[in-house]
């Protein structure tokens, strides 16, 4: 077979494919020529060395960009402000803008006259939510026997915080919070957990409960005589491990008994285990070991410090948290000022007051006396007596004027701020203005 084909073929005397018939070399299969120069194929001519015009490049992918002139770019500022133009449009004035100072300044102030017509609103349910649909619903349908109205503060703020502790997660609950208060002439605290938190708050609402005739959490036989903190250090000290978000229900069934109970003391009706009927509630007091309040004012007192503690838990967990609804912050504000007559004397009989009283001063009698003015939410005007707690403030024995927010003046009275820190207009007497703010932040404790 190899023969044959061979036969074909018009070789040389070497072997190799010699000239076809046309005159061109036969490479059919055979290399380069032993010792011969390589082949080589040519290079290619290249299209600039023929002298034609050069291939226009390839169209780019997708629409041509929006091409519009000076006065169009300008007629569409407002609608790209309000974020109202299409991509296209919204591409072509952002070009422009880098480009054309004019329009660049136009569109600025376009953008933020947008912003003051629609203020960033926050995702948090309004704090004032809860106590405008209560009222909604009561005054459609009036309750058989209505929350009273000092009672009403309690009852929202403990609504409030059990709507925090129920959107908290397990390990939270062992989050520390710094208890912060006021003692003599500087700022105490105590470390504790959220748990710990809502244990503190048991213990103290518990006097309520005691002098309501409900049970007391701690079963103590005389908890009439302990302070607030004695009952607090108790509760924890009987805990074999540190409180868990276990203490959340027994908690929180204690504080709709206290106000069941309030409730049915107001009308004159005896509740399920509770007082008797017919006690009205100016003639109940709650023991806090040194002192008695009135039922009314104790329950002022439990909502003010339940609005506290749960600001210093949503800081532990970093959870937005709100004043309390404004007519609850002024009665609050308004028991403080009450009580700082109190504070004063308290001040100058322990000695930490460098400024006694220059002339005693009968009770009811008009004396000298501080303007505390409130500004912002659940504001007003106090005139407190400085000479004792029996006297009556007077503005014509006004000898200084202190202004605050209502929101900074409830900080100073929880410990949470010192006297010093606390952002005051200041006009008149510096020392007086000094022992009320110091009397101020006395009136906190744990």
């Amino acid at each position: 077979m190899r023969g044959d084909m061979r036969g074909d073929m018009d070789e040389d005397e070497d072997g190799h494919g010699g000239m076809r018939e046309d005159g061109h070399e036969d490479v059919g299969g055979a290399g380069p020529r032993p010792g011969g120069p390589a082949r080589i194929p040519p290079p290619r001519a290249s299209v600039e060395d023929t002298g034609l015009p050069l291939p226009a490049p390839a169209a780019a992918s997708g629409p041509a960009p929006l091409v519009l002139e000076h006065r169009v770019l300008k007629s569409l500022l407002g609608a790209w402000a309000l974020a109202a133009c299409s991509a296209d449009e919204t591409s072509a004035v952002e070009e422009h803008l880098g480009h054309c100072g004019p329009c660049a300044d136009e569109a600025l102030r376009l953008r933020e006259a947008v912003g003051l017509l629609h203020p960033a609103e926050s995702l948090d349910l309004d704090p004032t939510l809860r106590t405008r649909v209560l009222t909604s619903c009561l005054d459609r349908r009036p309750p058989r026997i209505p929350v009273p109205e000092w009672a009403a503060p309690y009852d929202a703020e403990t609504a409030r915080l059990d709507a925090l502790l129920q959107d908290i997660g397990g390990s939270e609950w062992h989050a520390p919070v710094r208890l912060r208060w006021f003692e003599g002439e500087g700022p105490v605290s105590r470390r504790t957990t959220v748990a710990g938190v809502i244990a503190h708050l048991l213990s103290v609402d518990g006097l309520v409960a005691v002098a309501l005739g409900l049970d007391d959490p701690l079963g103590e036989p005389d908890a009439e005589r302990a302070t607030p903190q004695d009952r607090t250090e108790a509760y924890w000290r009987a805990s074999r491990v540190p409180p868990t978000r276990s203490v959340r229900g027994p908690w929180r069934e204690q504080s709709h008994g206290i106000v069941r109970s309030v409730s049915f003391v107001e009308e004159g009706a005896p509740p399920a285990g509770g007082v008797a009927g017919g006690e009205a509630s100016g003639r109940l007091t709650v023991a806090y070991g040194g002192f008695d309040l009135p039922l009314s004012d104790s329950m002022l007192d439990r909502a003010f410090e339940c609005w506290v503690h749960a600001g210093d838990i949503a800081d532990a967990v970093d959870y937005p948290y709100e004043p309390p609804a404004p007519r609850h912050l002024h009665r609050m504000i308004d028991l403080a000022a009450r009580m700082l007559p109190v504070s004063l004397a308290e001040r100058r009989r322990a000695g930490l007051s460098d400024h006694p009283p220059r002339r005693l001063v009968t009770a009811g009698a008009p004396g000298r006396s501080l303007r505390l003015e409130i500004e912002g939410s659940g504001g007003g005007e106090w005139l407190i007596p400085l000479d004792s707690p029996g006297a009556v403030g007077s503005a014509e024995h006004e000898v200084a004027h202190v202004a605050l927010d209502g929101v900074e003046f409830c900080r100073l009275a929880a410990g949470h701020v010192s006297p010093e820190e606390a952002a005051a207009g200041q006009d008149g007497d510096r020392e007086v203005i000094r022992d009320v703010l110091l009397a101020v932040a006395s009136l906190s404790r744990i």
